[in-house]
């Protein structure tokens, strides 16, 4: 009798541990699958934004916003995002990163419609024409960049979280760099603003 009793209580221990075992796989099993889940929707998330980013039509059709009325001041964009331009001229004197009175005034009306129809990151992208070497063109596009950055940030209730800087020098011309009307075209400023 005392034989099939600890067979019986080797039976139930057995069973009782193989159960408990599944268990614990089961809840390890199904841990991972959720945080796995949850991965796999943020990088969704991250990947979309970066595919949206990567998808910008340079040459999307010309919108218009009412808050926008400076002739300086291009809109192109969609559904997605709008593409304010601003040539050097009115925002910028020739070789400096200080913005002019002029610009402010323009770029108090992008801030006021980026403000009405954005909620998305933003990027301000910094050119130049190629007449220096590629380190000062990069160095000014930079610091021009930043300016327009650090001024919509204290000029438009913009958080500064919310938009970046890209410093293209004398990458992606818009025009030729061999007349000064394609150099004049080239040093520019493009704040690209996510809606």
């Amino acid at each position: 009798m005392r034989k099939v009793q600890i067979i019986i209580s080797a039976i139930l221990l057995t069973t009782f541990m193989a159960c408990h075992e599944t268990d614990k796989k089961d809840n390890v099993t199904n841990a991972p699958d959720t945080a796995v889940v949850k991965q796999d929707d943020e990088l969704s998330s991250k990947e979309k934004q970066a595919t949206n980013w990567n998808e910008l039509d340079w040459n999307s059709p010309v919108i218009k916003y009412d808050e926008v009325k400076s002739k300086d001041v291009s809109i192109r964009g969609n559904d997605n995002y709008a593409i304010y331009s601003v040539q050097e001229k009115i925002l910028f004197n020739s070789g400096e990163s200080t913005i002019r009175k002029q610009g402010e005034q323009n770029l108090n009306e992008i801030a006021s419609a980026i403000t009405s129809h954005s909620k998305g990151d933003i990027r301000v992208y910094g050119y130049t024409d190629s007449t220096d070497t590629k380190e000062s063109n990069k160095e000014l596009s930079q610091k021009r960049a930043e300016a327009v950055r650090s001024y919509l940030i204290s000029k438009g209730n913009i958080p500064e979280n919310r938009i970046s800087v890209y410093a293209e020098g004398e990458n992606n011309p818009v025009a030729t760099n061999s007349t000064s009307q394609g150099r004049k075209q080239n040093r520019r400023v493009e704040i690209v603003a996510m809606k």
